[in-house]
């Protein structure tokens, strides 16, 4: 069975996970260490920056290449710390642009440095033939979820799988299998983006200052007028997409604590319209992702949901592994020949198989 090494480095830009897991592609077998490296506040800073950067950034740029050795190295050092065997390894990148709209989507990150590094086959480039071909190229977790939930056992209904990075996303899983799946709106990113400046923190840790603010109400309906909410699935979205309504919703104007209370509840908001979206209403969520050791966002996902609301801890899932294990499962389909993306995932037309393979040096 092969055995891989997944690595994710999500929205959030807080490091890159990895996670090893044995499986073929269809069944999960085992479950391996996983791990979280952090990235400096350098290098943080400097993929935050390139976010505002990408539309018109060249490729060549010198701080594009030096951004994107010094993530390689980082992931490199991530492979070798698990201290797991592995046959490939599953390289996602890192986000700095993605504009289905535009057939656009870029992840930066050496992948033939990545495979001399660490010697082994790197399955990378998983998004752009699903964008190539008219899909969404998010989100990408979907056949892994499905893959997880199918070792849970019979269920009685729709189960929906949450995750909150910098953006979220659901995959909804009906009583038969199928999928629906797509980003819900904002996650952490700009809760994030407004701790860092009002405190100086990365994150709002154990949601303390949204928990000390209240929402203002006027501010999250301009928030909720964005179009994105009147698309229908599947769709996706660039970290910065609701830049601009951000800037003109008021939110400004408020304090540190109502303004990080404003954006959870934007958060949960969002998440609660999703539902309308899907097919049948779940009878329960699971949560993970970064957002899910919020208690103000998970508290206030409960409120709106009314129905159970856990984390992914709570079926024996790991939230912080799940991300990096998703790309090792992934890695294994790319070298399979197996679809990655599916039409009520991403919206391609097909099933549709992707992603690029590199070999080490001889």
């Amino acid at each position: 069975m092969p055995r891989a090494i997944g690595l994710m480095s999500g929205t959030s830009l807080d490091g890159v996970d990895a996670a090893w897991v044995e499986t073929d592609g269809h069944r999960v077998t085992a479950l391996g260490p996983s791990l979280t490296l952090p990235y400096d506040a350098a290098l943080r800073q400097e993929l935050r920056a390139l976010l505002d950067l990408a539309p018109t950034l060249p490729a060549d740029d010198a701080r594009l290449r030096d951004a994107t050795e010094r993530l390689t190295r980082y992931h490199a050092e991530a492979v070798a710390a698990i201290g797991r065997e592995a046959d490939l390894v599953g390289f996602h990148g890192q986000t700095i642009l993605h504009q289905p709209d535009r057939r656009r989507t870029w992840q930066i990150g050496d992948a033939e440095m990545l495979a001399s590094r660490t010697g082994l086959p790197v399955a990378h480039d998983f998004r752009s033939d699903d964008v190539a071909a008219g899909g969404q190229g998010a989100p990408f977790a979907p056949a892994y979820h499905a893959a997880l939930a199918a070792s849970l056992g019979g269920s009685p209904g729709p189960l929906a799988v949450l995750n909150v990075g910098g953006v979220a996303n659901v995959t909804w899983i009906g009583s038969d299998g199928a999928l629906l799946a797509f980003d819900t709106g904002p996650g952490n990113g700009p809760l994030d983006d407004w701790v860092v400046r009002h405190t100086g923190q990365a994150y709002d840790q154990g949601g303390a200052l949204a928990g000390a603010g209240q929402a203002d109400r006027s501010v999250l309906d301009r928030l909720l007028s964005h179009p994105y909410f009147e698309q229908v699935p599947p769709k996706s979205l660039d970290r910065l997409d609701f830049a601009g309504v951000l800037r003109s919703s008021g939110l400004a104007g408020l304090s540190a604590a109502d303004g990080a209370a404003t954006l959870a509840a934007f958060t949960v908001a969002s998440v609660a319209q999703a539902r309308a979206l899907l097919p049948e209403a779940p009878v329960r969520w699971l949560v993970t992702g970064g957002g899910r050791h919020n208690p103000v966002l998970m508290a206030g996902l409960r409120a709106a949901l009314a129905v159970p609301v856990d984390p992914v801890e709570a079926v024996g899932w790991d939230g912080d592994a799940l991300e990096a294990q998703c790309f090792g499962f992934l890695a294994v389909r790319v070298a399979a020949g197996l679809p990655l993306s599916y039409p009520g995932t991403t919206g391609v037309p097909h099933p549709m198989p992707g992603g690029r393979l590199v070999q080490p040096a001889a």
